[in-house]
This record gives C-alpha cells, structure tokens and sequence, in this order.
C-alpha cells in the first residue's frame, strides 16, 4: 500500500506542477505598478495640449488623472498623433486612451467603453469671409482639412469634401486661415476655446449639427474589471461635483450632455 500512497502522492504534485496559474487581470496590474497609463495627443486643446511652461494640461487629462486617482494609481500620459493612437492600445504601449475618442459602433466592434463623459457637436468652420460654405452640402468638391481617421474626418469626407491631412485641431485652422483648405469640421468646443483665447482670429462657424456625439474612455476588450474601475470613478465624479468643476474651468457649463 506504501508504493500507491506514494504514486497517489505524486500524482497529485504532479497535478499542482501543471495546473494554469490564473493571470493577474490588467486593472491588478495597474494597481501593482502604481501607474495606469494613457495615450492621448497632447495637441488638442483645450482637451489635451501643453500650456505656456510645456506642462500637459486639459479637461482630457484632468479626467485621467481623476480616474487613476480614484481607483488608488498615478495617470501615466503617452503621447503620440491621432492617427495612431488607437492602434497603440493594441501595441498595448498603455491602458486606455483619453481623447475625446468618439463611441462609434465600428469601434465597439473591436474595443470597450466607458459610460459617455463629454458630449460634442460637430462645427462647420470657415474663414470670416467665407459666403460659399454655409452648410454642410456645401462641402462637396472643397477642401476640408482633417485628422483622417477622426469622425470628423469622416463627416466632412461624407458631404464631398476632398481632406487634407492635419495632425489635429490647431493646424486644421491654420490651413482654413492661410487658404489652403476652405473649411474643417471640428468640435464645436474646441472652436469656442480656441476663439477665447483669440478673438481676434478670422474664422467663424458655419453650421453645427444638431445631433450630438458623445466620447468615452476607449480600452481594449476583455478588462471588465479595469472598464468597471473607469465607470466607477466616472460616476463618483459626477456625483461629488468634481466634473463639474473640471467641465466649468475649461467650457464654462456641465459637457456631459
């Protein structure tokens, strides 16, 4: 009876040697390195962008790093242009992407989202001397300056405009200003920060759509965990009056509907 004890014995440590070790889920990670990293542009303001000392400000990044500090972390900010950081998160160079990334459902197809923190329109934006673009079907065959794979890149592509690549909001500007686009479709607050800070600038909107678009917090699929942490702090924002107050410092009124 000794040598089966002993089999049985064997068999069981055996049985432990080779037996899958459960794998931390991406939000323990997080919180074991005490550091929840986001890729965002750092070039869009007021959303994300860089003050007069350089330092990364913006309601965006205020809204990371609220989030990183309720769930017990530090925000963590990787930068990089529109164009790829979404794909980044697949290159899992962060956690998630904080910049005004619009919920669309081609991108629910492939990746999670938060509840909805902020809700914009889309702004038709000429030159102040502009009569010939005064709606949205007035794009077709002009030049519409754009982030390419933005839906608002995708708006404007959609009316018949022909895009020309930007890196983001302040060069879609300048181009509509120098001449060598005729418009940009662009977010509505975007357009009211950028005119706050110069009013002087000869560009004024056109149209704005009626319908509102709304972004959330984008991270890669199968974090349930992680997704839950996000929407948690979200809601405890809301709750205690610390999106309101972020919401007022850059826009003056509650965005999130």
């Amino acid at each position: 009876m000794k040598w089966l004890k002993s089999l049985l014995v064997a068999a069981a440590l055996q049985t432990i040697a080779v037996a899958p070790v459960h794998a931390q889920s991406n939000l323990d990670q997080i919180k074991t390195a005490g550091v929840f990293k986001i890729g965002t542009e750092g070039t869009y303001a007021p959303f994300t962008f860089h003050d007069a000392s350089g330092a990364l400000v913006g309601f965006d990044v205020e809204i990371g790093r609220e989030i990183a500090k309720r769930m017990g972390v530090k925000a963590e900010f990787l930068e990089g242009k529109w164009d790829g950081l979404i794909a980044g998160l697949d290159a899992k160079r962060y956690d998630a992407v904080i910049n005004q990334v619009g919920i669309t459902e081609a991108r629910k197809q492939k990746y999670d989202f938060s509840e909805p923190y902020i809700a914009s329109k889309a702004a038709l934006i000429v030159r102040a001397d502009n009569e010939a673009i005064k709606g949205f079907g007035d794009l077709k065959g002009k030049r519409a300056a754009q982030s390419l794979t933005s839906n608002f890149g995708k708006l404007a592509e959609s009316n018949g405009a022909q895009l020309v690549a930007t890196d983001g909001f302040d060069q879609s500007i300048q181009l509509v200003l120098n001449g060598r686009a005729d418009a940009t479709v662009n977010d509505n607050l975007s357009f009211l920060d950028f005119k706050k800070h110069k009013p002087d600038a000869r560009v004024k909107v056109a149209a704005t759509q009626d319908k509102a678009d709304y972004s959330g917090v984008i991270i890669r699929k199968g974090e349930p965990q992680l997704l839950a942490a996000i929407n948690e702090a979200l809601a405890a924002m809301k709750a205690d009056g610390t999106y309101q107050a972020i919401s007022e410092k850059y826009f003056g009124q509650d965005v999130s509907k």
